[in-house]
């Protein structure tokens, strides 16, 4: 199989959607606040496997500006200030076509760590009210304890 190669890129800051289409014939809406939480970060991935960082109130997350990256990938800047995530064409395909669990996925990981309202998505959960106060806090790279930027 052939690695995707987008025909269209388009950022939607009122609905805060990128709209990609893809060469194959599919095309996906990827919420930025998706695109924040699972930005392939050293910030949010973590330096190695099982040391990925929950990403707590992008719910409002805009992107400020998209820039290229060669031929095989993009980086947004959020208005949060995070700008160090590249997005290949192959994982843009894969959050777009994977949307609904990754979606879930969060979630879960949201309502373990204590944060129940933290995102206001349409997830078929019920989500009412603002955010709550979290149970409890980690560090990690969104502390700044590794020098990443956040």
């Amino acid at each position: 199989m052939s690695k995707p190669v987008p025909t269209g890129l388009t950022v939607r800051n009122v609905s805060k959607l990128l709209e990609i289409e893809f060469d194959d014939g599919k095309s996906f809406s990827i919420p930025f606040e998706l695109l924040r939480v699972y930005s392939p970060s050293a910030e949010v991935m973590g330096h190695g496997p099982g040391q990925e960082v929950l990403q707590v109130g992008k719910r409002e997350v805009g992107i400020a500006g998209v820039e290229p990256v060669g031929n095989y990938a993009v980086q947004p800047t959020f208005s949060d200030g995070h700008n160090t995530g590249i997005f290949t064409w192959e994982y843009l395909y894969k959050l777009g076509s994977e949307k609904d669990v990754l979606w879930a996925g969060y979630m879960d990981r949201l309502h373990a760590s204590g944060f129940e309202g933290d995102s206001g998505r349409e997830t078929g959960m019920s989500l009412t009210g603002p955010s709550t106060a979290p149970k409890s806090s980690g560090g990690g790279c969104g502390s700044g304890s590794c020098g990443c930027k956040s």
